[in-house]
């Protein structure tokens, strides 16, 4: 399949949804054509001018400067363009096409939609998020978890706060796939297994033998844990073709010599690693992504 073509169906697949009533505007980009075109030259390198640059090879996303809606039942931070959110500028980092920071009300949740053609992981923060899904899984969520779902071919499924008296807290992360039209299919695990203090651990990766979930791509996700002063390093899996995004979800930190505080986004590209330091106790998402498809 050429890159036209993947481009357009892995972008009308994961941006046609339909959550609940609040948020079922279907959002068609082959409708908006210079939209499109805008998106297909970012993915890779060709990353719009974006203001909050800090040098060529590396671009920061500060936590005040994300979108977002507050649906009353649904409040939500979007780091790269989503719904209603639509900034040129933010479109996707490499394959990472979403990273939306949700907090949904007790009992409240996302009707049964669609997506296809697109990696889907959930990380919840806090509370209990209830799953279900067209090809057979129930299941719920936790603090502690993480849940990936290849849309593949096609796939529905619902997510609701399973708790009646606290608010769930979770990540929403899509990344654009290396396969097409994969059959459907679901896993979730407790990373608590892989836990360490003070160290990166895996969480995600493209084999199923190693630590973690795995999905359609040649991604590395790693969580790590920091308490104040601890330094460490990260060395890149796939150096030549991947870049790294970092989500600070608490604290403070630096990546080589860029702070970061809570809810900050970083993405670094074309390094084999980085030095990481916790300036106050930390914890931190790293997302190794490829910087292009195919």
């Amino acid at each position: 399949m050429d890159r036209k073509k993947f481009l357009k169906k892995t972008v009308l697949g994961a941006t046609g949804i339909a959550a609940t009533n609040a948020v079922s505007k279907m959002v068609n980009l082959d409708a908006e054509k210079s939209t499109y075109d805008k998106l297909k030259e970012q993915v890779g390198f060709n990353h719009l001018p974006n203001n909050e640059m800090k040098d060529s090879k590396s671009v920061l996303h500060k936590a005040v400067t994300r979108g977002g809606a507050d649906h009353g039942w649904l409040k939500t931070k979007h780091s790269f363009s989503f719904a209603n959110y639509r900034n040129p500028e933010r479109m996707n980092f490499g394959v990472l096409r979403v990273l939306n920071d949700d907090i949904v009300a007790p009992g409240r949740g996302f009707n049964t939609h669609p997506h296809d053609n697109m990696e889907i992981i959930s990380i919840p923060l806090e509370g209990d998020l209830q799953h279900k899904d067209s090809i057979g899984n129930v299941a719920v969520i936790r603090n502690g978890d993480i849940q990936v779902m290849s849309a593949g071919t096609g796939v529905y499924h619902s997510e609701f706060n399973k708790n009646e008296d606290q608010d769930v807290k979770f990540l929403q992360i899509w990344l654009f796939p290396n396969q097409m039209n994969v059959s459907p299919r679901y896993d979730q695990i407790s990373i608590k297994d892989v836990e360490v203090d003070d160290a990166f651990y895996q969480i995600l990766s493209p084999n199923a033998d190693d630590a973690g979930v795995w999905i359609h791509q040649n991604a590395w996700f790693h969580m790590g844990n920091f308490s104040s002063g601890v330094s460490s390093n990260y060395e890149l899996k796939d150096p030549h073709k991947n870049g790294v995004y970092v989500f600070v979800l608490d604290g403070d930190c630096k990546i080589n010599d860029q702070v970061l505080s809570a809810r900050d986004g970083f993405g670094i590209w074309d390094l084999n690693s980085f030095s990481f330091e916790a300036i106050s106790g930390s914890k931190v998402l790293l997302m190794e992504v490829p910087m292009e498809l195919g």
